[in-house]
């Protein structure tokens, strides 16, 4: 019998919210998982709204038949998208971009397509004005992501944020992007990021994520990523990944979800490197051929990318093409491992070390409290695969054949 994982935070209104691998054949779902994901409302604490966002993708707010381009993506499960109105469109289309958003955004308000977390991304703070009196109260539009973030305009947009969600009843959130010049250098980063703390800290419950733009911060420098390398092998990024993480992403109540930056690669290329996805586990599920689909079209640097962003204390993902969705997602799963790991170490209030079920690594009870803490919300975002299922099993259901 399948369960749903312990809820958390206020309740939503009854069906309204972000649920994960909704769009899977329930036969399949009963299949891959033993807690199956919840549906997230829209009133759900910080920290599991922002793991719910998953997979981010992006589309130019000047794409024709907007609207449509969205509930398409919303059917094949993705959970966040964020029409851009900044690099992805021309300065000449600016106009043209607010507007067909205004319009996509009200065409979507009064459809399930608004259970998605949907955001703009703007260029200056006076487009989160014009779009928010535009709209007015839309169920759609749940905030606005803030690109080039710093100290000189980010109040300003955060209080644009701040005043829009009480004019309209809305709780709208922004979505800093950490990627500006004098956050990049080393010699001014540490003030800069002291500075941005404490100006998130204050604006704290309109701030749902921190974003990473490693295109910019590699742009600084003419660098752009090869794509069977990871960010992690480009150290000017590395290291402001690791200074935000360690500023920003601590897991007390100074701390926000800090969410990994977009994966550029989607077609197929002449490779210097061997892949880096082992084999065994396609033979072993039959998927050999699935295998070689996902190397030919750079989805294993994906995969390594996404792991290494785990590894760092990063949850979600900016991309920029809907084929990376559903690996994002299958790797965000918790597996039955991770949670009887959790539930064994939240069920000891006194510390200790113990072994785990599994009998193959030792549980630290206090070191690894907020590790589990954690892990529970992922279980209640995207589910606890049962024993034996893993992220093949999770992707070759995910992928269409």
């Amino acid at each position: 019998m399948t369960t749903t994982a312990a809820a958390g935070g206020a309740a939503g209104v009854a069906g309204v919210g972000v649920q994960h691998f909704r769009h899977i054949d329930a036969t399949v779902a009963d299949q891959l998982f033993c807690v199956h994901p919840e549906r997230i409302p829209l009133d759900a604490p910080r920290t599991r709204l922002a793991l719910a966002l998953g997979a981010t993708l992006y589309v130019p707010g000047t794409r024709p038949g907007l609207a449509d381009a969205i509930t398409r993506r919303h059917a094949e499960g993705v959970t966040s998208m964020v029409i851009d109105l900044e690099d992805a469109v021309a300065d000449d289309d600016e106009r043209v971009a607010i507007e067909s958003a205004v319009d996509a955004l009200r065409t979507l308000a009064d459809t399930p397509v608004s259970s998605m977390l949907l955001f703009v991304r703007t260029r200056r703070v006076e487009q989160i004005r014009s779009i928010t009196t535009a709209l007015g109260s839309c169920p759609a539009l749940n905030g606005f992501v803030l690109p080039k973030f710093g100290t000189s305009t980010g109040r300003a947009d955060l209080e644009a944020i701040r005043d829009a969600s009480v004019a309209t009843g809305s709780r709208l959130f922004a979505m800093p992007v950490l990627e500006s010049p004098a956050l990049v250098h080393r010699e001014t980063r540490d003030d800069q990021l002291t500075d941005i703390a404490a100006l998130l800290d204050e604006f704290r419950e309109h701030v749902l994520a921190v974003r990473i733009g490693a295109t910019d911060i590699c742009g600084l420098f003419g660098i752009r990523r090869d794509r069977d390398l990871t960010i992690y092998d480009v150290r000017v990024a590395a290291d402001l990944i690791a200074a935000v993480v360690n500023r920003l992403g601590r897991r007390d109540a100074t701390g926000h979800i800090v969410t990994g930056p977009v994966w550029e690669y989607f077609a197929d290329h002449e490779r210097l490197f061997r892949p880096t996805l082992r084999q065994t586990p396609f033979r072993e599920h039959d998927a050999v051929m699935f295998r070689q689909q996902l190397v030919s079209r750079d989805i294993d640097g994906l995969l390594r990318e996404i792991a290494l962003d785990r590894a760092n204390g990063i949850h979600g993902k900016t991309v920029i093409h809907p084929a990376h969705v559903a690996p994002v997602h299958a790797l965000s799963a918790v597996t039955h491992e991770e949670y009887q790991d959790a539930v064994d170490i939240l069920a000891q209030e006194t510390g200790g070390v113990r072994a785990s079920s599994y009998h193959n690594k030792m549980n630290e009870m206090k070191p690894h409290r907020n590790w589990a803490h954690l892990v529970m919300d992922r279980a209640a975002v995207f589910g606890v695969t049962r024993q034996g299922v893993d992220f093949v099993d999770l992707l070759t259901a995910l992928v269409p054949g």
